[in-house]
């Protein structure tokens, strides 16, 4: 497949990631190749290979002969996904407050900047989303490929997890649990950095209301800002 077909279904893939992880497209939601393929302006085949490439990262379940839906994670994976997260973060955030660079510290800043903006904008979703790629900024000074890659897919978990089960959806970053990371790690303080990364996760699933229920309903287009 040329590089131009390539980059169009990545687009596709990466806009789609974008609204799923912003909330703009709910666990559940059906994503119809035809409608895809009428916003993008591509063929069914480009289509595909983005709906793969977001069942491949969790995302997605393609089912036969009734199409693609945004995973809808059980009680059960929900439960597993923090447990996950719970094992190993918090070594994550020892590991970059022992390895951690001022300038590593004043990204760290910028980024949580980011999230309050879009918090003040009333863009929940949004600031859900930095929040998670606040975790993933911290594994990135770890430095520890492995545990990153295997944490970006718990993120994009978290996400769905969150969008079904979350209780108070305007009670994001309530705490000052990032300001306390990026103090722990940015000091260096490595004990600090593990225990308050435990904390946060606790909190954040404590948040969580465990119980069954259905996801919302958005428009594909409007999803997309389309």
């Amino acid at each position: 497949m040329t590089e131009s077909k390539m980059s169009a279904a990545d687009e596709i893939a990466k806009q789609l990631t974008e609204a799923i992880h912003e909330h703009r497209l709910q666990p559940g939601a059906k994503l119809r190749e035809d409608e895809i393929c009428d916003i993008f302006g591509v063929s069914r085949t480009l289509v595909r290979q983005a709906l793969r490439s977001l069942e491949f990262e969790g995302l997605l379940t393609i089912q036969k002969n009734r199409g693609a839906f945004v995973a809808k994670p059980s009680l059960t994976e929900a439960r597993e996904v923090f447990q996950a997260r719970s094992l190993i973060e918090p070594s994550i955030a020892r590991m970059a407050a022992e390895r951690s660079k001022p300038e590593d510290i004043q990204e760290l800043e910028k980024h949580i900047k980011r999230e309050h903006a879009a918090l003040d904008q009333g863009e929940a979703g949004l600031a859900l989303k930095l929040s998670g790629d606040f975790h993933l900024k911290i594994a990135e000074i770890a430095d520890q490929e492995t545990l990153e890659q295997f944490l970006r897919q718990l993120i994009s978990r978290s996400s769905l997890v969150i969008a079904l089960y979350w209780r108070r959806r305007n009670a994001l970053c309530e705490s000052n649990a990032h300001h306390d990371l990026i103090t722990a790690i940015g000091e260096r303080d490595a004990d600090s950095a593990e225990e308050f990364m435990k904390s946060h996760l606790l909190d954040i699933y404590s948040q969580l209301d465990l119980q069954e229920r259905d996801g919302g309903f958005t428009s594909l287009r409007d999803a997309l800002r389309q």
